[in-house]
């Protein structure tokens, strides 16, 4: 990798989403930081991406911790000179009502789903601002919009990212940085998977039980996400910021089948 290839942050890269934007951006030249809570997993994506020849880099962070967002930011830019784009993505799941949710439940779940995404926005923004471009990519959820049984503190805080992305495009267009979401749906990431796992239902069940999700008859792949994510940090989306993107197979116009763990 040379000086000219850009430089992509990716959030929560141990696994699953994070991680299939990690293959993507390597895929396509990005020098990659990994950043994730989880050592093991981080460096798994990093021997992952070095093994195909792309140039990777793991931190370890929380991105909870505003201070350990600041360190993330700090080693992209002590090891490669700059950011070019921040996938947002990070995130973690409470389930239950708001009768059942705790104040515990809430802080725990907005430290990392919606304040972890305003703290590495803001460690990032810096560099970028110097730059005068980047690109910032939030995962949001189309639950945000739609709604949905049993999930209002995760739908809630999806919610607020895309608040959050307005904002953020709103103030920082004059500084040549562009930002926007991607909105998923029903994704059978590492964490559906090995939540089935504990059932006692394989990856290839998972599928056939979800046979007919959406308009398309499918659940989301990672891959799927990742390519939304890489389409928004790109250059053909050169004008455009400010804005989400529902990528759910068709999910969100109708009332088609639910997901089934």
């Amino acid at each position: 990798m040379n000086a000219e290839c850009p430089v992509a942050v990716i959030t929560g890269a141990g696994a699953g989403i994070g991680r299939a934007c990690a293959v993507r951006f390597a895929r396509e030249g990005a020098r990659v930081v990994v950043v994730d809570r989880t050592e093991a997993d981080g460096r798994e994506t990093v021997a992952l991406l070095t093994a195909g020849g792309a140039e990777a880099l793991f931190v370890r962070a929380d991105v909870a911790a505003e201070d350990q967002c600041r360190r993330f930011a700090r080693a992209a830019v002590e090891a490669y000179g700059r950011i070019d784009v921040l996938v947002a993505n990070a995130g973690i799941r409470v389930f239950g009502t708001v009768l059942e949710a705790t104040e515990e439940d809430w802080d725990r779940l907005l430290g990392v789903n919606l304040k972890g995404v305003a703290f590495s926005c803001k460690a990032a923004l810096p560099r970028m601002i110097e730059q005068k471009a980047g690109a910032i990519v939030m995962i949001g959820s189309t639950t945000a919009l739609t709604g949905r049984a049993n999930m209002p503190l995760y739908d809630a805080a999806k919610f607020g990212v895309l608040s959050l992305t307005r904002s953020l495009a709103a103030t920082h267009g004059k500084d040549g940085i562009r930002v926007n979401a991607v909105c998923p749906s029903f994704t059978l990431t590492d964490f559906h998977v090995n939540r089935a796992a504990a059932q006692g239902t394989s990856p290839a069940e998972l599928r056939e039980r979800n046979r007919g999700y959406g308009l398309l008859g499918r659940a989301g792949e990672p891959e799927d996400i990742a390519a939304a994510v890489s389409f928004l940090a790109g250059s053909d989306a050169s004008f455009i910021t400010g804005q989400y993107l529902i990528v759910d197979g068709g999910y969100s116009i109708g009332t088609q089948k639910q997901q089934t763990y």
